[in-house]
């Protein structure tokens, strides 16, 4: 049985290591192609944050398994023990019991308790309650951390589309300073045209560094989201989706229906009510009464270690009691019998060879040699069961207290429910407004970055026949850029606004 426990033992630790070795496998590479789909399953994945909130659905699982075991199935408890007394004297009051040899022991005992309550009865309900708080929990992080992955993942196409505009900017920047520097060569303008032309050169160069910078960050941040390792070079990864601009035609009301049926933080809300609900059924089950069963069995085992010290107390003694015993028929013979009589035959006063080997027989047949593992030859001590019942009376006002504390508990719950669906509301309503108002802001600002590169083309055109200064190029090419980039903003706002929307909702919309 020992050597069943210790591969037992052996094999709870080979899975622990194999655990532990699974847990701790490399993480993958980031293709070079990364769709918004793979990226949100890289996440769900590896993000460090994502998995600790799934590392709660285990031990939930085992609440729930815990409380159907505690209601319906007895304990069962399995112990045992050696223990060891080594020879001497020991003295209780005027006592002394003396020890001639070491006692080596052991004893087991096996015990089954059962107690049935109603706190018992309502744990099931109180841990399923509990089981489904943590799995929409772990809805809510799941659509957090899509979120998440969706915005940062805008971000780097942003990014992208920044250096294009510096690119376009730069290429400007360029012509203005051949055009301004063919002026000069003609004589048509001065060299301080020139000199605003490379300033405005040198600024659109360190422009394009910045944003090809900025997208590298931006990339890093994705891979952080996604929770796995940035290649050496983070350019060698493209971002292969798109996202059009298109009309939303999203009904306000029936979004509002789908968020609150399908928000995670509203849902995780109203199972932790469901819970606070159950607690508080447990706890008012502390007024019924309590049914306890309880069995066991024993047993122990006692043997000496050496049985030369008792076998030698017990020829001494078996000696002292033949003496005793011939010298007693000696003094009958002597005194007791009438003069003339037949003398009673007297016992040997030493023991003979017979004897000697019957009493070390008897000695170790008394206190033969027990195997600590051989339960069949342990002394069995006799079964008891118990059945018992036990009603509280007075605690204190214990119970009322804590009756009291629970229900305030889920009364909160309900209200924390009852206030984040009108949050959800709120926050859906917002998110639609402002898709509705980002889309039509697009239509606003890709005008305005049409008007702008006109401008910018007429007074290029205007300068190259010397009917307009440099300065007026400038400021034409300062409106350009700055209408591109009000553009490019605009168009992902409002991508922005509709990963908001979905947030608030709870499920993808496109």
């Amino acid at each position: 049985m020992m050597s069943r426990s210790l591969m037992l033992a052996a094999l709870a630790a080979v899975g622990a290591t194999t655990a532990s070795i699974a847990q701790d496998r490399p993480l993958p590479s980031v293709p070079q192609s990364l769709g918004l789909q793979e990226a949100i399953d890289l996440a769900n994945q590896f993000s460090p944050v994502y998995r600790q909130v799934q590392n709660n659905r285990g031990p939930a699982g085992w609440g729930v398994r815990n409380a159907l075991a505690s209601t319906f199935l007895p304990s069962f408890t399995a112990s045992g023990g050696v223990q060891y007394s080594g020879p001497g004297s020991q003295t209780f009051l005027t006592q002394a019991f003396v020890q001639p040899s070491g006692l080596l022991g052991s004893s087991y005992s096996l015990t089954l308790n059962w107690q049935l309550s109603g706190q018992t009865l309502s744990q099931p309900g109180l841990a399923r309650a509990q089981l489904s708080a943590t799995g929409a929990g772990i809805t809510g992080a799941r659509m957090n951390l899509r979120s998440a992955v969706v915005n940062q993942y805008l971000s780097v196409l942003q990014a992208q589309d920044n250096v294009r505009l510096t690119e376009a900017q730069q290429k400007r920047a360029d012509e203005a300073l051949r055009l301004a520097q063919a002026r000069y060569q003609v004589g048509q303008t001065t060299v301080l045209d020139v000199r605003q032309a490379e300033v405005q050169k040198g600024r659109a160069d360190v422009a394009l560094i910045q944003a090809q910078q900025a997208v590298i960050v931006e990339k890093l941040r994705l891979f952080q989201q996604m929770g796995v390792v940035a290649p050496a070079d983070p350019a060698v990864v493209g971002l292969s989706d798109t996202f059009p601009v298109v009309e939303p035609t999203w009904d306000l009301e029936q979004l509002l229906t789908e968020a609150e049926a399908h928000n995670p933080d509203v849902n995780s809300l109203k199972a932790r009510h469901n819970a606070a609900v159950w607690n508080e059924r447990a706890v008012k089950s502390s007024w019924l009464p309590t049914f306890s069963f309880s069995a066991g069995w024993s047993g122990f085992t006692q043997h000496f270690t050496d049985l030369n010290p008792v076998i030698s107390n017990a020829l001494t003694s078996a000696q002292q009691d033949a003496v005793a015993t011939a010298e007693q028929c000696q003094y009958v013979n002597a005194n007791l019998l009438n003069p003339g009589g037949t003398a009673l035959p007297c016992p040997s006063t030493t023991l003979s060879a017979a004897d000697t080997a019957l009493i070390i027989e008897g000695v170790q047949t008394r206190y033969p040699a027990v195997s600590l593992l051989d339960f069949g030859s342990y002394t069995r001590q006799p079964f008891f069961a118990r059945v018992g019942v036990s009603f509280p009376i007075f605690t204190q006002f214990n119970r009322p207290l804590r009756a009291a504390e629970a229900g305030a508990q889920a009364d909160d719950a309900r209200e924390l429910v009852r206030a984040r669906s009108l949050q959800v509301r709120t926050d859906v309503s917002q998110a639609h407004y402002g898709v509705q108002t980002g889309y039509r802001t697009i239509a606003i600002q890709q005008t305005n970055r049409a008007a702008a590169q006109e401008g910018l083309r007429l007074a290029t055109e205007q300068y190259r026949v010397g009917s307009a200064t440099f300065l007026n190029v400038l400021d034409a090419q300062a409106a350009a850029q700055q209408a591109e980039a009000d553009y490019v903003r605009a168009v992902y706002d409002y991508h922005r606004a509709i990963v908001q929307l979905e947030t608030a909702v709870g499920r993808p919309l496109r």
